[in-house]
This record gives structure tokens, sequence and C-alpha cells, in this order.
């Protein structure tokens, strides 16, 4: 005996976005989701591994509003961390996310948050290095998003 029942079909993320503003930047929610993040179900997926690809694509388009004169650091809600300039972020499943870089003063810095305290804001700051280009992280980090 066979089970011929169809099999559901993958739910896609759902999102939504309010920009109250004249010119508001273009916001994550609005752009698609690159090929290998699509391609494995949302359900597939654990909280850990979900939230890292959607930091990802935060991190990426926040980038792509900056100049030159500045790179992508973070700031963490509900706690005395304070701002981590981003050099990686990781995850390991089923639920924490890791987040590696510097703090203000250049020391060496890892945060391990586990997915339902995640609360982080996106910052603007002043490049460390005086040099022509400014590091882009989310470039690098969703170039990975679309390796096999």
């Amino acid at each position: 005996m066979s089970d011929d029942t169809p099999k559901p079909k993958a739910r896609q993320p759902r999102s939504h976005t309010v920009d109250c503003s004249e010119s508001g930047p273009v916001v994550v929610e609005d752009q698609p989701l690159p090929a290998k993040v699509a391609k494995t179900p949302v359900e597939e997926k654990s909280p850990a591994e979900w939230a890292y690809e959607r930091l990802i694509l935060y991190i990426k388009n926040f980038e792509e509003q900056l100049d030159n004169e500045h790179e992508v650091a973070m700031g963490f809600a509900g706690g005395d961390a304070g701002v981590l300039r981003i050099e990686g972020i990781g995850f390991f499943d089923p639920d924490i996310i890791t987040y590696y870089g510097s703090d203000g003063e250049g020391t060496k810095t890892q945060l391990v948050q586990h997915v339902s305290q995640l609360s982080v804001m996106l910052r603007a700051l002043p490049k460390q290095v005086e040099s022509a280009e400014p590091n882009r992280i989310g470039f690098r980090l969703a170039a990975q998003l679309e390796e096999d």
C-alpha cells in the first residue's frame, strides 16, 4: 500500500515592511531571497540557521546604504555588551548565533547569543583603518549563502 497523498508545498517565508519616510531605504523584506536560501524550506532549517541567513541579508543591505567612510557594527540591546565591529558571524544548531569582531577600543570580541534573545541594532561607525575602501563584511557573508 503506497501513500499517494500529495505533500504540502514548502512554505516560503512571509515578510512585510511599512516605511513612512519619503525616501526610505531599500529594505531586505522587499528583496528576493538568494536562491540557496530560498531552496531549503523554512521548516527544514533550525532557528539558528534561519536567523543567521537573515542577519547576513540585513547586514549586506545596511552596508549597501553606507558611504565609504563608514563600516557596519552591531549594538546589542538588553545588556552592557556595547558595540561590536563585525568581522564574522556564525551559528551552531539548533539555537546559537555567534558574532566575531572587536569592540570600540579594538579588543577582540565574541558574543554568543541564543536565538530567543536575538536583538541587534546595526550601526554605522567611522572606518577604523584609513584606507581607500571600507571593510564590507556583509557582501562576503552573503556570497557564502550562495555557495553550494
